[in-house]
Parts: C-alpha cells; sequence; structure tokens
C-alpha cells in the first residue's frame, strides 16, 4: 500500500481463516479460570479474540511489542499503542472445533487532541462467519496517543452493583492472556518497559481481558441471558497485582450496566443488552 496520510487505510482489509482448535480453548479456559468447552460447543462471549490471529515474525515486531504498523493498519509512528473499547453485537455463538473465519475492515481513522496530546483513533470493523452463517459483528477502537504521562486516577464513583466478583490480576495471569491471544505488546508482560519507557507503575491489565472478565461476571449472576450487544471502553487503566472488582446491575428488562472498578471508581464500563 502506497499511502501518505493515515485516512487512506479506510479500507484496508485482511481475513483470517481459524479452526477453533478445542485444545487452544482449553488454554483460554485455565487461563480465564472456566470449564473448558468440547468440540461443537458453544464459544463463551470474547473468547473470538484469542481466534483469528494473523502470526507475523519476529523482524515485524516494532519496539512496542505490537506488529509494526503499516501493514493492516495505518502507521502512527512514535505513539503508544491502546484498545480503547469497542461494540460487539452477537447472533449465534461460534462453535469449538468448526472452521470459521474473520473479514476485517478499517472503516474510520480519526485524529482527536485530548488532554494528553494529539489522539489518533482507528476503527475496525470484524465479520465472523462459521459454515456460511454470520455469527457476530464487532467494531474494535484502537487509538495511539502521543507518549505521556497515563492517567491513572478514577473520577466517577462506582454505583451500587446487584453482582460483583474480585479479579487479582497476577503477572502470570497476564502473561498467560498475552500468550493464548498471541499479543506481544511489552506493556502486559515486560516490567523494565513498561514503567520506564510508557510511564505506568506497573504491569497494564488487558483491556479485552478486562471486558471478558465483565461479561463472563454478566453470564454468572443471569445464567439464562442471551447476549445480544455489547458496547463497552476504557476509562483508565487497571495495574497489576492490584484487585479490582467486575461488576453489575440490570437497569431494565434486557439491559444491564457492567464496570470494572478499583478504590470505589470506575477504570471500564459496559452498556449490555440481552433477552431471556
Amino acid at each position: 500500500m502506497t499511502s501518505t496520510t493515515p485516512a487512506d487505510w479506510i479500507g484496508s482489509s485482511e481475513s483470517v481463516a481459524d479452526n477453533l482448535d478445542v485444545g487452544h480453548a482449553a488454554r483460554i479456559a485455565a487461563t480465564l479460570g472456566q470449564p473448558a468447552p468440547a468440540v461443537g460447543d458453544a464459544l463463551p462471549a470474547l473468547w473470538q479474540w484469542a481466534f483469528f490471529i494473523k502470526p507475523v515474525q519476529a523482524d515485524g515486531i516494532g519496539v512496542d511489542g505490537h506488529p509494526a504498523r503499516g501493514g493492516f493498519l495505518p502507521p502512527a509512528d512514535d505513539r503508544n499503542r491502546m484498545w480503547a473499547g469497542g461494540r460487539v453485537t452477537f447472533h449465534s455463538p461460534l462453535r469449538v472445533g468448526v472452521a470459521a473465519e474473520r473479514n476485517s475492515t478499517v472503516i474510520d481513522v480519526r485524529e482527536k487532541v485530548g488532554r494528553t496530546g494529539a489522539l489518533l483513533f482507528v476503527t475496525v470493523r470484524h465479520h465472523y462467519l462459521q459454515e456460511g452463517a454470520l455469527t457476530i459483528e464487532e467494531e474494535q477502537d484502537i487509538v495511539y496517543r502521543q507518549p505521556s504521562p497515563p492517567k491513572l486516577t478514577g473520577t466517577e464513583p462506582a454505583p451500587a452493583s446487584q453482582w460483583c466478583e474480585t479479579i487479582e490480576p497476577s503477572p502470570l495471569l497476564l502473561f498467560r492472556y498475552s500468550a493464548v491471544t498471541f499479543n506481544g505488546h511489552r506493556i502486559h508482560y515486560d516490567h523494565p518497559y513498561v514503567t520506564e519507557t510508557e510511564g505506568y507503575p506497573g504491569l497494564v491489565v488487558h483491556g479485552p481481558l478486562i471486558a471478558t472478565f465483565m461479561v463472563a461476571a454478566f453470564r454468572q449472576a443471569n445464567p439464562d441471558a442471551r447476549l445480544d450487544h455489547l458496547s463497552y471502553r476504557g476509562l483508565r487503566p487497571l495495574i497489576a497485582p492490584t484487585p479490582f472488582e467486575v461488576a453489575g446491575r440490570v437497569v431494565e428488562p434486557g439491559q444491564a450496566e457492567l464496570w470494572a472498578e478499583c478504590d470505589g471508581t470506575l477504570a471500564h464500563q459496559a452498556q449490555l443488552r440481552f433477552s431471556a
């Protein structure tokens, strides 16, 4: 691709096939402390993030551990990349051990100026298909920010919850989630890098991992609910090994608020639509 501005990447696309291997599903389950699904079982919500990985050789990895930019995603030199949030529509579950594919397209690239400097927002749309049927639609928001001190404290109090679980994000948990998602981003496992280069006080908990725990807590509290649509975003990072809570409440029939909190203030939040 011969492009001169990040916006030229709008329309960039790629497809990745995966057989949703049952052995890999068992490794994800062990990482998350969940039962391992069998062949033909529904893949639990948001576990698709540990599949459909396009591997990159070591010489194609940037300093931060991410694939070097300028291929599928636009270049954003000298900026730190973060998963900011997204939206997921659940049509039907993916099934373990059945061939599937993910078709991805960059649908928006926008430059903004925030409190920490210039920000580049990239939105990627994913369509997950299995046996010719669309199972999941997803939009993922990625932000590239100029190096600056990260925002570490919360300002919005967490509301009263109807369910709550405590998560202890050990370095082992972060390492294993990086492994099962083939995520080389060094902020999750390289303590000298994350503290000396990116300015965090410790290892950063993965945003997708937090979202996965939030949804799992909802499913534990509402086992008969069918997920329809999830919209989620990160407000501030969570730092290992400080424990945090994933919690939520049903605000009206078919709608729930989910969040992750630490020290009584919100760190991540989500809105979930569901049906009986």
